[in-house]
């Protein structure tokens, strides 16, 4: 048989794309970061959906993208460990809860500390594996700690322990 007509690209077909790295922590989730990892995770199906619904599927990229974060996201979902910190004693600084606290020159910042995939420092949103919540993981309220910054170590008091503000509750009802 003549190569002309051999397909060297059999099984091809998909692209081969690296699988996306997976956290060696534990996965502990907050209701919030559980409820968004199963939105994402319902988006990248439907995206997934839409892809193979395509007239023109020449382009087997995106499908094998989209395939690649379902099991990503289906991985993290399994490994999920839910955290709910409304049952949480506000006596020491927890997974789950915000803290507020006040530097050397008095200014004042407040964290919550959250799972990996809803860490977002922009937000205040701090990871546990972070140098600053290892820091504040345990402390309580007047305790002084010290996070070890590349810029140098900061010494933090804590001013308060809070449970995080329900983002669905409604600001002027007084049983939120």
């Amino acid at each position: 048989m003549s190569r002309a007509f051999v397909n060297e690209d059999a099984g091809a077909d998909r692209p081969d794309l690296p699988e996306l790295p997976l956290s060696p922590h534990p996965n502990y989730v907050t209701p919030r970061g559980l409820a968004d990892l199963q939105a994402r995770l319902a988006a990248r199906q439907a995206d997934l959906a839409a892809l193979r619904a395509r007239e023109d599927r020449l382009d087997k990229l995106p499908e094998a993208a989209a395939e690649r974060d379902i099991r990503w996201l289906e991985a993290r979902l399994k490994a999920a460990i839910p955290v709910d910190p409304a049952a949480l004693p506000l006596t020491e600084v927890a997974f789950g809860l915000r803290v507020t606290v006040a530097d050397e020159d008095g200014q004042e910042a407040i964290y919550d500390i959250t799972g990996e995939d809803e860490a977002d420092p922009a937000l205040g949103r701090i990871a546990p594996q972070s140098p600053l919540a290892r820091a504040l993981l345990g402390a309580h309220v007047g305790d002084e700690v010290t996070w070890a910054r590349p810029a140098g170590n900061l010494t933090l008091e804590i001013l308060s322990i809070d449970h995080v503000p329900d983002p669905s509750a409604d600001p002027d009802d007084p049983a939120a």
